[in-house]
């Protein structure tokens, strides 16, 4: 959140720049060992993209899939 707003948390840069901090909103994600809530931040004007899980995403299958790959790379070198 600091990066896309461009100032850090609780600076006096944020005052009057259109734009700040909104506190987080829940999101229940479904993966592969259950479902869990994460609380997603989030800034005023909703211009904020979430990275991992993006915007309406309710599965991390894409983000499990990724780690795996990343164990097994490093589990297995010539993967």
């Amino acid at each position: 959140m600091e990066q896309h707003l461009g100032y850090p948390k609780h600076s006096l840069a944020g005052i009057n720049s259109g734009n700040s901090r909104n506190g987080y909103s829940k999101k229940t994600v479904k993966t592969g060992a259950g479902q869990t809530e994460k609380a997603i931040p989030r800034d005023r004007n909703g211009e904020f993209e979430p990275q991992i899980i993006r915007k309406y995403q309710t599965t991390a299958s894409e983000l499990e899939d990724m780690i795996i790959a990343m164990y097994a790379r490093y589990v297995y070198p010539g993967y």
